[in-house]
């Protein structure tokens, strides 16, 4: 999958200058061009840089070979700006453990242009960041020059079936492997089974011959193939390993055999061939166990249905793949039926059952007007429904990508491990190298020796350490997505285990989001309805939650709403407008103080009414004359899951703050009755992000929970922001974290999540290095014979990978609770 290609070019001038041209996002005046020029123009060899405010682009000439572009990028963000990648996911075939993660890593960011490339060895891919002209044939041929094969990665559900059946073919190509080498190696190994029952048989040495020679050099194949591609490449891996280990063993046995056919003696084709058996027999239950961790990304795959029943004029419809539908297209969907496509319900009523998306288990009511989600399933009615999304932009492929982004990412303490790695694969050889000159010192016979040599490298497993946290994540994020819960990336999920406060916008995340008008009372001389009238003027047009609070009070008592002139927005602190004759504003005590209105007559009446968890809204008149008119007082309910959420944050030792733009004493009553820990009140919109990032300096991390607009810029200043899907696409795109559905237990939920994954992670990572602590040296030592030492490395990748399996078993609180 390739995303943004062409967001930067690099040209070569000639052979001793070259140029790049980068996306720089955050720039806003002058000043800043002036600010990344200089930042950019102290690079070495950077001849001369011209940034542009408005295509937003940096131009840099700099002399051929003298700056890499990942010199500029780094540049650019410390001068406090951000540059724009071009990014591109590809599938490498031919990765068996950790070390070949890190190859291909260096073969990738080898490029020219490549800021980032983050490889997984879980799920077979690579996503990488660039910059320059970079094309992904370019990147394909650096994959495949590093031994291994690479392709694009199709674009989530129109491209995967391809993709698995190709899965399919392959993994169904190892099972039969594993039959041919377990038939072939079962009469090598009878003797040694029946040995304890008092029965010695042994197989003539040319018989041993033939049947190991088949699993050595046609099953065992691939182990040399990746081997010498390691070799070529001067580095190694589990391959080169179990090549060496099983060709000594394999290589001793034919010799004396060779050397002395007429006498026979012990031969040692079993352990190179039941070696081999193992490992092959332990790759494709691996293999399983990592398709089994997709299986998230599979089921919500399948909810996309293949076909759609297309309106193509009244009365008329035709059955069309669901690819035909276009914006605007009217499909219908009956009972039972899956919606195919994103889009407004336009005639009928039902139910649609979203459990499979939001993670919600009881459907939801869908009247005309409605937004319908391709995917979830259509209750009792025969609806139609007008496409408003195709393809790629749906919300069901938006979260496949999501999941698919999250599952493929590297997760920080996975770096750590790649580094260990790195280097785990010399330091066996040079272990099976002392064993064996060990062994020869102390006076042990050369079989013996070589032997010992064979199990050091055979039971080394550092596929083990590459497997632990890419398959933990895969599976916690899996977890997620069926709870509702989608993570964008592994650092995300990385900083949601850590997380120590949980600071919580008020309005529409703990709260309904649908104030209603519950007091109105007037000055003396002002009738309720006369305010009212007043305020559903100035509220004409608006859709702020209040504003719709206040036309629907009006709708009810039947209100004739007044013309209102000169409608203007205050923003965080109400509106203005010319009525008749009069010059009117209503908004926050603020707004009344900043315009010098003494609301002291009606304040004892505001006090209680914010003791009851009210917000006020004040009215007042600037022309003819400056007076208060009366307040509005409005309630908008506590969402019934919210003092759970609450609760069970204080019971994970979180602390929890309301950040709100009420005044303190409507914002201290709500927080009294939710239990949060601290408020923050009279905060503007744009305040938001100041407030957070204040409280980070004491309290980080932070986690941000909101789901307006105006919650974006605080999401993206907290450590982890988490949105609800109920919210606009801004506050969804700036988040680390998107919940589902509108309930805050599940922000208990993702923290939860995190929290398990990360002891997942833990668990594998500490069997995969005690698998080789205490294995190679009872290799080593002479303790473990080749045959145990290949059952052991065998075992080794499938208990980490079945350890982080066990975690798809396990359901978070608040989807437990929904289901029951």
């Amino acid at each position: 999958m390739v995303a943004n290609p062409a967001l930067l070019a690099a040209t070569h001038e000639d052979d001793a200058r070259s140029s790049l041209e980068l996306p720089i996002e955050g720039m806003s005046c002058a000043s800043c061009v002036g600010r990344i020029e200089q930042a950019i123009g102290k690079l070495p060899g950077v001849e001369d840089v011209s940034v542009n405010l408005a295509t937003e682009r940096a131009r840099i000439a700099f002399a051929s070979g003298q700056v890499v572009p990942e010199a500029v990028v780094n540049a650019v963000r410390d001068a406090g700006y951000t540059p724009v990648f071009g990014s591109v996911d590809l599938l490498i075939d031919g990765m068996t453990c950790a070390s070949c993660v890190g190859r291909v890593e260096r073969a990738l960011t080898a490029v020219p242009g490549v800021v980032e490339a983050s490889v997984n060895l879980a799920t077979e891919s690579a996503q990488v960041k660039t910059v320059g002209a970079i094309t992904p044939e370019t990147l394909i041929a650096a994959a495949e020059k590093a031994g291994y094969g690479a392709r694009i990665r199709p674009d989530s559900i129109q491209g995967t079936e391809p993709e698995e059946t190709r899965r399919s073919a392959t993994a169904r190509r190892e099972q039969a492997h594993v039959v041919a080498a377990a038939l072939l190696s079962f009469p090598l190994i009878l003797p040694m089974l029946l040995a304890p029952f008092g029965t010695t048989i042994m197989l003539p040495g040319w018989a041993q011959l033939l049947l190991a020679t088949p699993i050595q050099f046609w099953l065992g194949a691939r182990f040399y193939r990746a081997g010498w591609k390691a070799l070529r490449a001067r580095t190694g891996n589990m391959d080169l390993l179990v090549a060496l280990g099983t060709s000594a063993a394999y290589g001793l046995s034919l010799y004396q055999l060779l050397a002395a056919p007429a006498h026979p003696t012990h031969y040692y084709f079993e352990a190179s061939a039941v070696v081999i058996t193992l490992v092959l027999l332990g790759k494709w239950l691996e293999g399983r166990a990592k398709r089994q961790t997709g299986a998230a990304i599979r089921a919500l795959m399948a909810l996309r249905p293949e076909r759609a029943r297309l309106v193509s004029s009244p009365g008329k419809e035709r059955d069309v793949p669901v690819e035909a539908v276009q914006i605007g297209d009217i499909v219908r969907v009956r009972p039972g039926e899956r919606v195919p496509v994103d889009g407004r319900l336009v005639q009928g009523e039902t139910a649609v059952d979203e459990s499979m998306v939001t993670g919600e288990s009881m459907p939801v009511a869908k009247a005309e007007g409605d937004q319908l989600t391709g995917g979830s399933i259509n209750g009792d009615g025969s609806v139609l429904v007008e496409t408003t999304a195709v393809g790629a932009e749906t919300v069901l492929a938006r979260i496949v990508r999501l999941v698919e982004s999250a599952q493929g990412a590297k997760a920080p303490i996975q770096r750590l491990v790649d580094r260990v790695s790195a280097v785990s694969v010399p330091v066996v050889l040079a272990i099976a190298m002392l064993t064996l000159v060990g062994w020869l010192l102390a006076g042990a016979s050369v079989e013996a020796a070589i032997l010992n040599a064979v199990a050091v490298m055979v039971i080394a497993c550092p596929c083990a350490l590459g497997l632990a946290t890419p398959t933990a994540i895969m599976a916690g994020t899996g977890v997620a997505a069926r709870a509702g819960v989608l993570i964008k990336d592994a650092e995300a999920l990385e900083t949601a285990h850590r997380i120590k406060t949980v600071v919580f916008d008020k309005t529409g995340t703990l709260t309904q989001g649908k104030p209603s008008l519950v007091a109105a009372a007037g000055v003396e001389g002002i009738a309720e309805q006369e305010l009212l009238e007043r305020a559903a003027a100035l509220q004409t047009g608006s859709e702020h939650p209040l504003a719709r609070a206040v036309l629907a009070a009006g709708e009810n008592v039947g209100i004739a709403v007044p013309r209102a002139r000169s409608i203007r927005a205050l923003p965080g602190r109400g509106v203005s407008a010319t009525v008749g004759d009069e010059s009117l504003l209503l908004g926050s005590g603020r707004l009344m103080k900043e315009e010098d209105i003494d609301t002291g007559s009606l304040r004892a009446r505001a006090e209680k009414l914010e003791g009851d968890g009210r917000t006020i809204s004040w009215i007042a008149e600037i022309e003819p004359r400056r007076r208060l008119l009366g307040l509005l007082a409005f309630g908008d309910e506590v969402k019934p899951g919210a003092i759970t959420a609450v609760g069970a944050l204080h019971e994970r030792g979180i602390r929890t703050v309301m950040l709100t733009g009420d005044n303190q004493g409507s914002a201290a009553a709500a927080a009294a009755i939710l239990g949060i820990d601290e408020v923050v009140a009279n905060v503007l919109p744009e305040g938001k992000a100041e407030a957070v990032t204040r409280l980070a300096r004491t309290n980080a991390p932070v986690a941000m929970v909101g789901d307006g607009i105006n919650d974006a810029p605080a999401l993206a200043a907290a450590d982890i922001g988490i949105a609800m899907a109920t919210g606009t696409d801004v506050a969804l795109h700036a988040a680390g974290i998107t919940l589902m559905r509108g309930d805050p237990r599940l922000v208990t939920d993702a923290i939860d999540i995190s929290r398990r994954t990360y002891a997942k992670i833990r668990q594998g990572l500490f069997w995969a290095f005690i698998y080789n602590v205490v294995g190679i040296p009872l290799a080593a030592l002479g303790l473990l014979s080749p045959v145990i030492a290949g059952g052991a490395m065998a075992l080794s990748s499938v208990s980490v990978v079945t350890n982080a399996l066990l975690l798809r078993r396990w359901r978070p609180t608040a989807s437990e609770r929904n289901v029951q």
